[in-house]
């Protein structure tokens, strides 16, 4: 029976170099041992995969929620210091006045030439100028306190993308028509085909027609913005060819800053980007960054000394198999290499097991939790380089956690390790 089945055997390990071969071996043979340290390897590849794809999906979520609405970089007018006006008295002390600022919605100066300085800027990916002030918005007996927002169409589209906040009619903007949000069109009882009287803080008014309805995600945004034309909005407001400011797209959103500085020097406005006005959610962002950072360090450091706490019992249990082998003429290299093998292979198991669990965790917590709208908060895809890197970090764990053991084998000398 043994002849019979050793010959197929040696046709199917022919081709196997001598120091895998015994590495799996070593490994089949201590069976248990190999499960615990696979199922560790594969437990920390998949918390490592898992945790840093869903906190890249969700906060790409926040960021695109709470940018969908806004632009990256904002360009306005220098802003007016409030001025003290000395009132000197030959009978009195003097007495300083505190003159207030003027209340004049101001424009960009030269906003046209600003706006093409803005777009040659390296990194910007579209322009759209913007008028922007209080009004009334009245329908009946009811009215409003609203901000008037004068675009171009074409151009705003490519800064904030209104059609997919569309949930009515659609954003047309010429002449008279407008549009309002949900909550602004609630409040006042208004519909897609309905009129809407505006009327400015310098008394002008206009009749609008409302031939779309949006909802931006954020219900102050929902009762306050009225969309109009540039042209109208510059004639109800009072700043006849101006603007109130100019809204900037840029490519990298982590770059806004740089943008913002390059452009504040050379015009010497106020330019501000999203990373200033939004400081707070920058900040948890970072924090939210760091933790996984500190986690899946600490994971990778459990996973090594795992790996290299099994494999010096496997040393010590194999103490007899490494001497024979010495003895039958396996150099050091050989024999180190079979421990650094082992460590390996449990590495690149793992990681195939690791990202098959981690997708699996992906798909039933995408199922689980929910945004309040009833949508998915992060989709259950996983992206290959993450999966790639988390498969190289966990077969160079392996290969350096096995350093120590396959070391401490290579120098066993072969008559004493025989002999234990």
């Amino acid at each position: 029976m043994l002849s019979r089945h050793r010959p197929a055997l040696s046709s199917w390990t022919r081709w196997m170099p001598f120091e895998l071969l015994v590495a799996l071996r070593f490994l089949r043979e201590g069976r248990m041992q190999s499960v615990l340290i696979l199922a560790g390897v594969t437990g920390g590849v998949a918390v490592i995969i898992f945790l840093t794809q869903l906190i890249n999906q969700l906060q790409s979520t926040i960021i695109d929620r709470v940018l969908g609405s806004q632009a990256h970089v904002v360009i306005r007018p220098l802003e007016e210091v409030t001025q003290r006006v000395v009132t000197p008295s030959e009978d009195r002390a003097v007495a300083a006045v505190v003159q207030p600022r003027d209340q004049r919605l101001r424009s960009v100066d030269q906003w046209e030439r600003i706006a093409g300085l803005a777009a040659a800027t390296p990194g910007v990916l579209a322009v759209s100028p913007v008028v922007s002030g209080p009004a009334f918005a009245s329908r009946g007996n009811s009215n409003k306190s609203v901000a008037l927002l004068g675009v171009q169409p074409d151009a705003y589209r490519r800064v904030v993308r209104m059609d997919d906040y569309m949930t009515r009619g659609r954003f047309d903007v010429t002449g008279t028509n407008a549009l309002i949000g949900t909550d602004l069109a609630s409040d006042l009882g208004v519909t897609v085909g309905d009129k809407l009287r505006v009327t400015s803080a310098s008394g002008r008014t206009e009749t609008l027609d409302i031939t779309g309805l949006f909802d931006m995600g954020n219900r102050d945004l929902n009762r306050r913005w009225v969309f109009v034309t540039l042209k109208l909005a510059q004639t109800l407001l009072d700043l006849p060819g101006g603007v109130s400011n100019i809204d900037l797209t840029v490519k990298d959103l982590f770059g806004a800053n740089q943008v913002a500085d390059a452009l504040r020097a050379q015009t010497g406005l106020t330019v501000d980007s999203w990373m200033q006005t939004n400081s707070g959610l920058l900040n948890a962002l970072s924090n939210q960054t760091v933790s996984n950072n500190l986690i899946r360090s600490f994971v990778v450091i459990i996973v090594a000394l795992g790996i290299s706490s099994v494999l010096v019992v496997s040393v010590v249990q194999k103490q007899r198999e490494i001497g024979i082998l010495r003895a039958m003429g396996a150099g050091r290299r050989r024999i180190m290499t079979v421990f650094l093998l082992q460590g390996g292979l449990v590495g690149l198991a793992g990681s195939v097991l690791g990202s098959a669990l981690a997708f699996g965790l992906l798909v039933v917590f995408s199922h689980v939790f929910k945004s309040p709208d009833g949508g998915s908060l992060f989709s259950a895809q996983l992206d290959p380089m993450l999966v790639l890197l988390a498969s190289v970090v966990a077969c160079g764990v392996g290969l350096a956690a096995a350093a120590i053991p396959a070391r401490s084998a290579a120098r066993m000398d072969p008559v004493q390790a025989i002999r234990a």
